[in-house]
């Protein structure tokens, strides 16, 4: 079996050699058949993953169709296509039993904790696996990163009349943009990228766009909310700086939540933070009721996955393309390898 392995920062290896998963109870086979690639994969290949060791094969933004599966599970059969939930988690820690499988005090992430789908087929959990017969297989791969999104934005609990800003337009920050739309929330994005933000105002249907750069920026956010500053902040940069930053544009009793991940520390002005009351959380990857979610809104054609999906290449030649997408010229949004 054909595989691609990490096998030290800055390195890929092609494997024609791996071994075969086997089929075991309450787990299936499924023949990858997209991968996408994600800010995780590039910091792994650069070496500042948090949590990471080497040799990993990476890969946890899947789509494939079904091979081989355990007879006695579920409504799944050979040939379903399906998308994949990457975490996979314990089950019986406090998170899991309250329902928080998304941060599992033994969380296993595929292509992070354990070795991922760039490779030809894997042994996944059925209950990780979700059909997607009714979705594209470009659509069923990016369900996972999309669901980061969604999860933040129901974390946040955002309403129709709130206003909210999301700061950096990555993969990520574009889903959280599209999720809070969605929710009917009024959405200002910022960015240091003037053809990210005009992205943003066209795929996420961005109401406004600040550019973090410009000296007024954060009057021009007070501006736009009537001096009050949005009622939530959604940070998806994974920037130390831009994330302390964020203290000072969220609203009094306002919400600032961390989708991105810095690999250090965060410190920010107490006085700051108390006067305005507000509520810190972190957002971690989804659950399952995320993934449905992103599901049924991809079937309902309310986003546009192939603007999303700007680069994209074949298995074999991947590990050429990996090194052109990590240039800021290339302005790659969202790449996908094609099994």
């Amino acid at each position: 079996m054909k595989g691609i392995i990490c096998e030290k920062v800055g390195m890929f290896r092609m494997s024609e050699h791996l071994p075969e998963p086997e089929l075991t109870k309450g787990h299936a086979i499924v023949r990858i058949r997209r991968i996408g690639i994600c800010g995780t994969d590039y910091h792994a290949f650069r070496g500042n993953q948090p949590f990471f060791e080497y040799p990993r094969i990476l890969g946890h933004e899947l789509s494939g169709v079904v091979e081989e599966i355990d007879a006695d599970t579920g409504e799944l059969a050979a040939g379903d296509q399906v998308s994949i939930i990457p975490y996979l988690h314990c089950g019986k820690c406090l998170a899991c039993r309250r329902g928080k499988t998304n941060c599992c005090t033994d969380m296993q992430v595929l292509g992070v904790h354990r070795d991922g789908g760039m490779r030809e087929r894997i042994a996944v959990p059925v209950s990780h696996l979700l059909k997607a017969n009714h979705l594209t297989l470009d659509e069923a791969a990016i369900v996972e990163p999309l669901a980061i999104g969604a999860h933040a934005v129901r974390r946040a609990e955002i309403a129709a009349a709130d206003t909210v800003l999301v700061i950096g337009s990555g993969p990520i920050g574009l889903g959280v943009m599209a999720f809070a739309k969605y929710a009917g929330a009024t959405v200002i994005a910022m960015d240091i990228n003037e053809k990210r933000l005009a992205f943003c105002r066209t795929w996420a249907k961005a109401d406004h766009t600040i550019n973090a750069l410009e000296s007024d920026a954060k009057q021009r956010l007070a501006e736009l909310t009537n001096g009050e500053f949005p009622a939530a902040v959604f940070d998806a940069t994974g920037s130390a700086a831009s994330m302390m930053n964020a203290f000072e544009l969220t609203a009094h009793g306002g919400q600032l939540v961390y989708v991105g991940l810095v690999k250090g520390d965060i410190a920010f002005s107490d006085p700051e933070f108390h006067k305005r009351e507000l509520t810190l959380m972190g957002s971690r990857n989804a659950t399952a009721a995320d993934f449905r979610h992103v599901l049924d809104v991809l079937a309902a054609s309310h986003l546009d996955v192939s603007r999303y999906l700007t680069h994209r290449s074949s298995f074999d030649g991947m590990i050429d393309a990996f090194e052109t997408w990590l240039k800021p010229e290339s302005e790659v949004i969202k790449a996908v390898v094609e099994l």
